[in-house]
């Protein structure tokens, strides 16, 4: 499967008691499909992977894929530090029909780049659906180079990376090699989304798009159609949300700009907390500009 265009990284709603809030997120989906949005991405970083048990990681996914009803793909977050882990949770987000899996580059142990690969090859043989490299060097504490990324494009079954290193020489590199392949590259950057469309990306898994999927549905969709004029206006008007989005650590700000819109979002769960009150009023003040809330 070919994963193009703009997929939101779906916060995980909780109540005020840290409870999934399962009807918030079905609320939820159905508010990114009704506003055009191309593709859902559960349980990954914005949406609080690192903090669900295994019990709610695996429902959140459930749930997401029963309320697409198959109206958009689903690429559930499976992974984890321990091969043997992300292969149980990409085990399960096929068994309940999610479309593919986005995973992580494993964190904390440090693989070297014959690790990575091998790391992902395990997986791709294990389990039959098409699955997207996440690297994100800032959380994970290593780098996916660009000649592993395209030693892995070779496996069939990996369909793609999602790209937030913020290291654009490295992102042409990626798409460089893998010219010519079934392989997608993606943003993990609201703020680059605009910049590696240029380049040859085909979309973005955005964080932004929890409150504004039409607006960065029509950023990618305007430039994918020959429109990169009207792509770069809605890039500049939203350059201020996507700064906002990370004005505290993810996914605190988008939850607490949810809260202000009436979206179910709530707290993250500790160690995080919900962001100051000085950030909370310019965010407040960023959502007024953007006509999202009075």
């Amino acid at each position: 499967m070919k994963f193009r265009g703009a997929y939101t990284a779906m916060v995980t709603p909780l109540d005020r008691d840290g409870i999934v809030d399962e009807d918030g997120l079905r609320e939820n989906v159905k508010f990114q499909i009704e506003k055009g949005i191309h593709g859902l991405v559960p349980v990954g970083t914005t949406g609080e992977c690192a903090t669900l048990s295994y019990e709610e990681h695996n429902r959140v996914t459930e749930i997401t894929v029963d309320a697409a009803g198959g109206k958009v793909p689903v690429l559930a977050g499976t992974g984890s530090n321990s091969t043997w882990e992300a292969i149980m949770l990409t085990e399960h987000a096929k068994e309940v029909g999610a479309d593919g899996a986005l995973i992580v580059v494993p964190y904390y142990n440090k693989p070297t780049q014959a690790g990575m690969y091998e790391h992902y090859k395990k997986i791709a043989e294990e389990v039959d659906i098409p699955q997207v490299i996440y690297n994100i060097p800032s959380r994970t504490g290593v780098n996916m180079e660009p000649e592993t990324v395209a030693r892995l494009a070779e496996i069939e079954n990996i369909a793609g990376i999602k790209e937030a290193s913020n290291n654009m020489e490295q992102i042409m590199r990626i798409i460089d090699l893998t010219r010519g392949k079934d392989f997608s590259v993606i943003s993990g950057e609201d703020s680059w989304t605009f910049t590696i469309l240029g380049l040859g990306g085909v979309g973005v898994i955005s964080v932004a798009s929890n409150i504004v999927p039409d607006r960065i549905a029509k950023l990618v969709d305007t430039f994918m159609a020959g429109d990169p004029e009207t792509s770069r206006r809605m890039h500049f008007e939203l350059m201020p949300l996507f700064k906002a989005m990370f004005i505290e650590t993810n996914p605190a700000p988008v939850k607490a700009a949810m809260d202000m819109m009436g979206m179910a979002a709530g707290n993250p769960r500790l160690p995080l907390v919900g962001i100051s009150p000085e950030h909370k009023d310019k965010l407040r003040k960023v959502l007024v500009e953007l006509g999202l809330v009075k």
